[in-house]
């Protein structure tokens, strides 16, 4: 027998929920801008990333926002397990022409790695001695 295939499942303890734990992702202050997509986040302490989205009535209506959102947690689930884990994240959606799962998938892993340096950063700081 060969490999067992990589199961991607996205389950209910992968979402953000409740406006506190968005709240203390946006406290956190970690965010990186990603043309048509804003990342936030913020450690976690769990060995997975949680997923909250914020899609705004100004980036169309509810048939738009929603296909954004059913791409974007898509795009989460494929690549989830390609990014660093341990993580709260909130995508911040601007207005912009629906894009595909794949072209979701790269923002959100570039903007995980660039959030993952950030807080490696951020960590290396606190340990060094004033």
């Amino acid at each position: 027998m060969g490999e067992s295939p990589r199961r991607y499942p996205f389950r209910h303890r992968q979402r953000l929920h409740g406006s506190r734990a968005f709240a203390a992702v946006f406290d956190a202050q970690m965010r990186k801008n990603l043309g048509v997509i804003a990342l936030c986040g913020r450690c976690n302490g769990l060995d997975y990333n949680r997923l909250g989205l914020s899609v705004p009535r100004r980036v169309g209506g509810a048939v738009v926002r929603v296909r954004i959102k059913r791409r974007l947690r898509e795009a989460f689930r494929l690549g989830q397990h390609d990014v660093p884990a341990g993580y709260d994240l909130v995508v911040v959606v601007r207005p912009h022409e629906t894009l595909t799962v794949t072209e979701y998938q790269a923002l959100l892993a570039d903007g995980i790695v660039r959030l993952h340096e950030l807080a490696q950063k951020r960590a290396g700081k606190q340990d060094s001695p004033a």
